[in-house]
């Protein structure tokens, strides 16, 4: 086989590993869900699977950019608003695994020697980026007034999403498509009061 079938060839293992490890991490969580469970479910032996990923936190990193692909195909493409978002922390209640991955680095990824470090901080500059589209297209439509501010609502909304996850994990009643609706619902609210009284 040639180098390019070769690379064709691994990148397509590295991408059944991936589906495979979204689907236990989910299901079974960060600290639960196994290498060798993982390497099972494709075929591999655990050194196997460490030969396309170099080490545990290379795949979960690799997970989270996976999930972050998937979530905005998903709800995102076609529905560039905080509904889209909405549906987005809407899913993450049936992948309760896959928030506690992205609650346990992102709390990680700020010490800056964290393999995950650069990626939340791109990330979390994307994420606000998409929350502040949301923002300018309510004003658009008339959901929020003009005295809305774009990138303080998103700071505010992506803190209260992260934080409600948090809770959740700890706490499954809490519905955190409920609270954040009523976090939106107030900055538009406000965003029609004359920013002077």
């Amino acid at each position: 086989m040639n180098r390019r079938g070769q690379y064709a060839k691994g990148a397509a293992k590295r991408e059944e590993i991936l589906a495979v490890a979204l689907d236990v991490v989910a299901e079974f969580g960060c600290r639960n869900a196994s290498n060798r469970e993982i390497a099972s479910r494709v075929g591999l032996t655990q050194p196997g699977l460490m030969h396309y990923f170099g080490s545990r936190e290379e795949l979960y990193l690799a997970v989270l950019r996976a999930r972050d692909e998937r979530d905005t195909a998903a709800h995102w493409v076609d529905k560039r608003n905080f509904q889209g978002f909405l549906d987005v922390i809407e899913h993450n209640t049936r992948v309760p695994g896959l928030v506690q991955l992205y609650v346990e680095f992102s709390a990680e990824a700020s010490i800056g020697k964290h393999p995950a470090h650069e990626y939340f901080v791109e990330r979390y500059a994307w994420v606000r980026e998409l929350s502040a589209q949301s923002v300018r297209a309510a004003q658009e439509s008339g959901e929020f007034g003009p005295n809305a501010d774009p990138e303080l609502i998103a700071d505010i909304i992506v803190a209260a999403a992260d934080g409600l996850q948090q809770q959740w994990l700890l706490d499954r009643s809490i519905d955190m498509v409920a609270r954040l609706r009523a976090v939106w619902n107030g900055f538009a609210a406000q965003s029609r009061l004359d920013p002077v009284a």
